[in-house]
C-alpha cells in the first residue's frame, strides 16, 4: 500500500468504528432519499389530481425497488465488499433522484421513483458490511446503531417541507441527489474494505462461495418467519412514515409543514432507538424483545384503529349523545410509542441473522430486508385502497393490528414447538444414557 493510501485509509484498529459511523451516516442520507415522496408526494398528488390509490402507489414505488434489490446487493456485498457496493448504490440512486426533478407526468414519476428506490437497498449492504467488523456478542449493538439511520425519514419530514414551500418539490429532489453524491465520495475516502474481503484478496481465505451455497439457507422456514416479523416491524414503519403526513392532513387538517413535523415525532423514536433495541437484544435476548414489541404494538394499533364515532344511548330522561375520537395529542403519543417498540423489534430481528446464519448474512439479511421493504411498498397501497373502499381513515391501523397479531401468534407457536422438540430430544438422550 502506498503512503497516499495509508493516509487515506483508516488504521485497522479504528476500522470497525469508522465503518460503523460512516455506514450509519450514509444510511441516514439514503433513507432520507428513499422516503422523499412522503413529503413531495403530497404536492405531486395535488398537482396531478391523484386519487388515494395512485398516491399510495407513487409513495410505495421506491420502496418496491429498494426491497427487491436488497437480496442481490447483500450477496454482491458478501462477494465484492461493502465499500464498493455501498458507494455505487448511492451514486446510482443520486442519478435517479436528480432526474426525478425533470419528470412531468405520473408515468415519468413512477419510472424515476423506481430508481430512487435504489437508496433503500443500501440497508442490506450496510448489514453485511458492518457485521463483518464485529464479533457475535457485539453484532446486535452494532447493527442496531447502523439501523438507527432510519432517522433519515425524520430528516426528510423536518427539512423537505421548508425546501418545498420555498423553492418547489423539484428543488427537494435536486438537493437530496446532491447530498447522496457528497456522501458517496466521503464514504469511499474514509472507509476500508471489511476483514473478509481483505483476507480473501490476500489469499488467506477460500474464495467466495457459489450462489447456490449463498442461498441454501432460504430453504428454512425460519428465515421466512424472521422475514414476516420484519414485514411488520420495518415494513409497517416505512409505510407509516410515508402515509402519516397524508393521514394527518386528512384527519386533523394539518398543513404540510406541521404534518411533516408530527410525522417526524413518530419516525424519530422508531429510528434512533433501534440502537437501544440492539443493546437489549444482546443483553436479554432477541426473543424477549420481540415478545414485548408485538404485545405493545398490538395494543397501540388497536387503539389507533378506533374510528371517530357518535353514539346515542337511551337514558332515563331521554337520548344521551356521546362523541368519540382520538385527538391530535393522544394520536401523537400512541404513534410515538408504536414507533419506539417497532424500533426495538427491527433490531431484534436482525440480531437473529448473524447468530443463526453467520456465513450467509448477505443472502439471509437481504431476503429478510426485501420482505420487510415489500411491506413498505404494499402497505401504503393497501392503506389507500382501504380508504377508497371503506371511507374510514383508521382502516390502515386495523390492517396493522391484524398483521402484528399474526406475527405474535406465529412466533409464539413456533417457540412452543421448538421447546417441545428440545424437551423430547433431552428425554431421548437421558433414556439412551440409562
Amino acid at each position: 500500500m502506498t503512503a497516499k493510501n495509508l493516509a487515506a485509509a483508516p488504521s485497522q484498529d479504528s476500522a470497525p468504528r469508522q465503518a460503523l459511523v460512516m455506514s450509519t451516516i450514509a444510511f441516514t442520507v439514503c433513507f432520507a432519499v428513499w422516503t422523499i415522496f412522503s413529503i413531495i408526494g403530497v404536492r405531486i398528488k395535488q398537482e396531478l389530481g391523484l386519487n388515494e390509490t395512485e398516491f399510495g402507489l407513487l409513495v410505495g414505488t421506491p420502496i418496491l425497488t429498494g426491497s427487491l434489490v436488497r437480496m442481490v446487493l447483500g450477496v454482491w456485498t458478501d462477494r465484492y465488499g461493502g465499500r464498493l457496493v455501498y458507494t455505487a448504490t448511492m451514486l446510482a440512486a443520486a442519478v435517479a433522484t436528480f432526474l426525478l426533478a425533470f419528470a412531468h407526468t405520473y408515468g415519468q414519476m413512477l419510472i424515476a421513483a423506481l430508481g430512487v428506490g435504489l437508496a433503500g437497498g443500501s440497508f442490506a449492504v450496510g448489514v453485511s458490511y458492518v457485521s463483518r467488523f464485529f464479533p457475535a456478542d457485539k453484532q446486535g449493538t452494532a447493527l442496531g446503531i447502523f439501523g438507527a439511520g432510519n432517522v433519515g425519514a425524520a430528516v426528510t419530514k423536518f427539512l423537505a417541507p421548508f425546501v418545498l414551500l420555498s423553492w418547489g418539490w423539484q428543488s427537494v429532489a435536486l438537493i437530496w441527489a446532491a447530498a447522496l453524491v457528497v456522501m458517496a465520495a466521503i464514504f469511499w475516502f474514509t472507509t476500508s474494505d471489511d476483514p473478509v474481503i481483505r483476507e480473501r484478496r490476500a489469499g488467506k481465505t477460500a474464495p467466495a462461495r457459489s450462489f447456490s451455497q449463498e442461498f441454501a439457507p432460504l430453504k428454512n422456514l425460519q428465515v421466512w418467519r424472521f422475514a414476516f416479523y420484519y414485514f411488520f416491524s420495518f415494513g409497517a414503519f416505512v409505510a407509516l412514515s410515508l402515509w402519516l403526513p397524508r393521514y394527518l392532513i386528512g384527519v386533523y387538517g394539518f398543513g404540510i409543514s406541521t404534518a411533516g413535523m408530527v410525522g417526524a415525532a413518530y419516525s424519530i423514536p422508531a429510528s434512533i432507538f433501534r440502537a437501544y433495541g440492539g443493546v437489549l437484544s444482546d443483553r436479554i435476548g432477541a426473543r424477549t424483545v420481540l415478545y414485548w414489541t408485538f404485545t405493545v404494538c398490538a395494543v397501540a394499533t388497536l387503539v389507533l384503529s378506533l374510528p371517530s364515532a357518535d353514539y346515542v344511548v337511551r337514558g332515563i330522561s331521554g337520548p344521551i349523545a356521546f362523541h368519540f375520537e382520538i385527538g391530535p395529542p393522544a394520536f401523537i403519543v400512541v404513534a410515538s410509542v408504536l414507533g419506539f417498540f417497532m424500533s426495538l423489534g427491527k433490531a431484534a430481528v436482525y440480531k437473529h441473522i448473524p447468530a443463526y446464519y453467520p456465513q450467509s448474512v448477505g443472502a439471509v439479511g437481504g431476503v429478510v430486508g426485501m420482505i420487510g421493504g415489500l411491506g413498505g411498498f404494499i402497505l401504503p397501497i393497501a392503506f389507500g385502497a382501504l380508504n377508497d373502499l371503506t371511507g374510514v381513515w383508521s382502516s390502515c391501523f386495523m390492517l396493522l393490528f391484524l398483521i402484528v397479531v399474526g406475527c405474535f401468534a406465529w412466533m409464539h407457536f413456533s417457540i412452543l414447538r421448538i421447546e417441545r422438540e428440545a424437551a423430547a430430544n433431552a428425554s431421548n438422550l437421558s433414556y439412551a444414557a440409562e
